[in-house]
């Protein structure tokens, strides 16, 4: 079902699943512990309800489909492993080992949205040094 959709309508689909998917692990600092599955899709579902314009032009009969939900969860584990395996740049990791040195900490990253976070703690910590 999810391909009888329009591409601006699918690939809205896959940013708001990025979009939320950083946005959790941002707030649980990408920790793997607090990771929960359910939490993310429960904070998904209010986003896409909420905020997400391309959930209000798919048909109700498409929106209640069985077979619309099991292609979503699909498409929701290939953006996450796409996000999980794509990696840090290097102009990431030579920013982020900079920053470590100066502040003599040690963050472990292993993705480029994962990077994106470290390097944003790590800049708003040597901030509050100045």
């Amino acid at each position: 079902m999810l391909k009888e959709l329009s591409p601006n309508i699918k690939s809205s689909i896959t940013r708001s699943i990025s979009q939320s998917f950083e946005q959790y692990m941002n707030e649980i600092g990408w920790s793997v512990e607090q990771y929960n599955i359910e939490q993310f899709y429960a904070n998904w579902r209010e986003y896409i309800t909420t905020k997400a314009l391309w959930y209000d032009n798919i048909p109700d009969e498409i929106i209640t489909s069985s077979e619309f939900h099991k292609d979503l969860a699909q498409r929701v584990e290939e953006v996450l492993v796409r996000i999980l395996n794509d990696p840090p740049t290097e102009e990431q990791i030579a920013q982020i080992e900079i920053l470590q040195e100066k502040l003599n900490t040690y963050y472990e990253y292993g993705c480029k949205a994962e990077a994106v976070y470290v390097q944003n703690v790590l800049e708003a910590k040597a901030n509050q040094l100045k």
